[in-house]
């Protein structure tokens, strides 16, 4: 146990797979535990390095082996899939975490906490509840359209509801059917007003939090994904990394000496992508309204690329000005007009 230098755990639900190495990267030992085995296994073992993937349960053990003095580190599963040697088995892919860990230039995730945790299920469950509400919606109109009903869309329409079950003579069935729906959408209504309340309590005790939402276009909903989710930023060296792992940047397919950059790569977090991409959107809305030199810049840009393009790049700065909020301790401060 002396020589341990390196353990790699394959994560499951109820069994474990470790596997451990000396400096040289021998392997020492394997063994399959349980949850209660693996916490004293660690909890005995000398301190040394240990690596876990990025998945389900992953954040809750490092914190725990973090109490016991370890160096843990946790890797994206894409990173660990390339060394994977021969057929694939639980111990070899607890064997191949040690080898992708033991890369001098391997990129590692950050350790979340619990109040980060929370925030992402918070977001994870109201995403769930607007589509879900989203079905419903599509549910009641489909209904209508095949009995000869076409209504607008939106909430109001919803809301109208009573009004046109009333004017048109339907199965008394369908009805109570499409009133059911309606109750079922108003329930996701309250639920998600509740889930943002509780979100917006949040905010209100984050520093971080609230130094996000003085950046132009970010909101309440996308400063707390970005609190939760990127933390204080120190996992990434540079704002242009903070932004190329959210895929806001160009993807490269270069060869021959010759540079090729293609779209976004559409990497990392697609939700969080998504809200930088709608307050990008948000901002060129009113940029008209603006004279700083971040609307000066969006305009040059408006003149010669596609909105689309635009919205991409702006977007991508609004992640590096993110990045530089979430690594300092101030606010965000706009730049003035440039003289001519």
């Amino acid at each position: 146990m002396e020589n341990i230098a390196l353990l790699g755990i394959d994560l499951g639900k109820h069994t474990f797979h470790v596997h451990a190495q000396d400096k040289a990267g021998h392997q020492l030992w394997r063994r399959k535990l349980n949850r209660k085995e693996l916490v004293e296994l660690v909890a005995n073992t000398p301190v040394c390095r240990i690596v876990m993937e990025s998945c389900s349960g992953a954040h809750h053990f490092a914190r725990r082996f973090l109490q016991f003095g370890h160096d843990v580190k946790l890797i994206a599963p894409q990173y660990v899939k390339p060394f994977v040697k021969g057929n694939k088995s639980d111990f070899v892919d607890a064997e191949a975490i040690c080898e992708a860990a033991s890369r001098p230039t391997m990129r590692f995730a950050a350790v979340r906490n619990e109040q980060q945790q929370t925030i992402s299920a918070l977001h994870r469950t109201r995403d769930m509840l607007i589509r879900s509400r989203g079905s419903a919606h599509n549910q009641i109109h489909a209904y209508l359209v095949e009995f000869g009903i076409a209504i607008s869309t939106g909430p109001a329409a919803i809301r109208k509801l009573p009004a046109v079950l009333e004017a048109n003579e339907l199965p008394p069935r369908l009805v109570a059917l499409l009133e059911q729906l309606r109750d079922y959408v108003f329930h996701l209504n309250e639920q998600i007003a509740v889930i943002e309340r509780e979100l917006n309590a949040l905010m209100k005790e984050d520093d971080v939090a609230q130094r996000l939402l003085t950046v132009p276009g970010i909101g309440p909903i996308t400063a707390s994904v970005l609190a939760a989710q990127a933390g204080d930023a120190r996992q990434y060296r540079t704002s242009r990394d903070f932004a190329a792992s959210l895929g806001l940047v160009p993807r490269q397919y270069s060869t021959g000496g010759k540079t090729t950059l293609l779209g976004i790569s559409k990497r990392g977090d697609k939700h969080l992508r998504t809200l930088l991409v709608q307050c990008a959107r948000s901002i060129m809305m009113h940029i008209h309204k603006r004279t700083d030199a971040m609307a000066i810049w969006v305009r040059q840009l408006l003149e010669r690329r596609n909105s689309s393009i635009v919205a991409c790049a702006l977007a991508a700065k609004l992640a590096r000005i993110a990045w530089a909020v979430l690594g300092g301790n101030a606010a965000y401060v706009p730049h003035p007009q440039r003289a001519a």
